[in-house]
């Protein structure tokens, strides 16, 4: 049993009786910017507002959901294989997935979140992108996870978390004056310390899977492909685990 397996079996809750929920399921895109130093690794994090519909006052990773108008955006470089593949996989009933909106969207979020872009010299009308002369570069991004919200929550999204080097990064890693003000104090944080903070389940998994992934991986080396993303489907009351390989 893998780890995203375990903690997916200890998290599921005894079945009840099952009630279908009308709340659509959006499709959403996060980015896990991970910095690698001669001290560690980081990883950036904000905290969502006390407000927040979904998820309030907890840490989280930069991301949001997929936009009708990211399926049209010019990308300096598209998502490659086996990404792309395997972000096609599984696909809800009736939804056919873009992996190239995906990407975009998470690229698109990260920069509105956090003003750290990822991208080439390219046409691109969103803000940040536009004023650096910068296209998107969705070849920087690896697959690492894919989680649907469960049943009775206020809103529901087909999650998709990729992970970036932030050697990758056109922006100074520690700037954030660009960022809008839907995450608060945002930081690197230590990877062995990003789990004590007040974190979604879901991203507890998450920092695991990343941990796991880059063990014993020497800081200047590209990042590895992971052999399957783990896919926790909550699409019914009656929760799945899968691996998408």
């Amino acid at each position: 049993m893998g780890t995203a397996d375990a903690r997916f079996r200890r998290g599921t809750k005894a079945p009840g009786i099952i009630v279908t929920d009308p709340t659509p399921i959006r499709d959403a895109a996060t980015v896990i910017l991970l910095r690698r130093t001669a001290g560690g690794a980081s990883v950036l994090m904000g905290m969502r507002g006390a407000g927040a519909v979904f998820m309030p006052s907890k840490y989280v990773f930069p991301g949001g959901a997929v936009d009708a108008e990211d399926a049209f955006v010019p990308l300096a470089a598209p998502l490659v294989q086996p990404h792309r593949g395997r972000l096609a996989q599984e696909p809800r009933p009736g939804q056919r997935p873009d992996p190239d909106a995906i990407a975009a969207a998470a690229l698109r979020e990260l920069a509105e979140e956090t003003g750290q872009l990822i991208g080439r010299p390219g046409p691109c009308g969103w803000p940040g992108f536009a004023e650096a002369g910068l296209a998107p570069d969705a070849s920087a991004l690896t697959y690492l996870f894919r989680a649907i919200t469960p049943p009775g929550r206020p809103r529901r999204f087909d999650a998709h978390f990729f992970v970036a080097d932030a050697a990758s990064l056109v922006t100074d890693p520690d700037d954030f004056s660009r960022a809008c003000d839907e995450l608060s104090h945002l930081h690197w944080v230590p990877l062995p310390q990003a789990r004590a903070l007040d974190l979604p389940f879901i991203t507890e998994v998450v920092l695991a899977e990343l941990s796991g992934l880059i063990a014993g991986l020497p800081q200047d080396a590209p990042l590895p492909v992971p052999e399957t993303v783990p896919f926790f489907d909550n699409r019914t009351p009656a929760p799945r685990f899968a691996q998408i390989a």
